[in-house]
């Protein structure tokens, strides 16, 4: 990568860092293990555009001062989570617009869904191995799907405004049952915009004919396997998980 491409910080995560790099970013993770994430990054963004979605071009994957990272075209305008006050109707309707979109795409070369989900519950240390069985147990009897599931789909991963955006950070893009995608958005969005989650997850089951449900029957699942990520959400993720035992 070409050290005096590289600009500003314009945006930062808990896997990575974006700078302004030439006409475009470049995406630089934070772990210097990242190699594998690099080039699985890469790989989702390559077989998205492939299916005519909308996403950053990728034109170089290396290494700066032994951080990898992605050089990527720059997406255009800011998030779609900073419309503004008073336009929460307009940010659902471009979601599912968007999300629906992906999950009409059908994929056998990403990662599984379902495996994903197992390997993260089996890394979870805050629960015990009783209830590590009976989530693995609970999670093999869930359907199958081979949509293409973006994995971290909120509106501050889709850049710009409504009819021209592009949907960022395909990390975590796996091919498996659209529900529980959407339910992945659902627990994202609950501990921080919860009429945001609400609202969200009734514009989609009302656009798609899928049944709520269907969706929150990944709701222990996905909460689960989303503490292995060791995020502030924890406590919300806890509660919820004990609430659901004593239902």
């Amino acid at each position: 990568m070409n050290r005096d491409a590289i600009g500003a910080l314009v945006g930062s995560g808990r896997v990575a860092e974006i700078f302004a790099y030439g006409d475009g970013v470049l995406k630089l993770y934070r772990s210097p293990d990242a190699k594998a994430d690099a080039f699985r990054e890469a790989a989702a963004l390559a077989i998205a555009a492939s299916h005519g979605l909308a996403v950053p071009e990728v034109t170089e994957v290396g290494t700066f001062d032994g951080r990898w990272g992605l050089a990527m075209g720059r997406a255009p305008g800011t998030v779609l989570a900073e419309l503004g006050v008073g336009r929460e109707g307009e940010v659902v309707a471009e979601m599912v617009r968007l999300h629906r979109l992906i999950h009409a795409k059908s994929e056998a070369r990403l990662p599984s869904l379902k495996e994903r989900l197992a390997t993260r519950i089996g890394q979870v240390t805050q629960l015990d191995s009783d209830k590590h069985a009976r989530l693995l147990g609970k999670l093999n009897l869930l359907p199958d799907g081979d949509h293409i599931c973006h994995g971290d789909f909120h509106p501050f991963n889709i850049m710009g405004m409504p009819g021209t955006v592009i949907v960022v950070d395909w990390l975590d893009a796996t091919s498996g049952p659209s529900e529980a995608d959407v339910c992945r958005s659902y627990v994202l969005l609950m501990p921080h915009m919860p009429s945001l989650a609400e609202a969200y997850l009734a514009a989609y089951c009302a656009a798609s004919g899928c049944e709520r449900s269907g969706v929150l029957a990944w709701l222990e699942i996905v909460a689960a396997a989303r503490l292995a990520e060791g995020t502030s959400d924890e406590p919300w993720l806890l509660d919820l998980l004990h609430g659901m035992d004593s239902s």
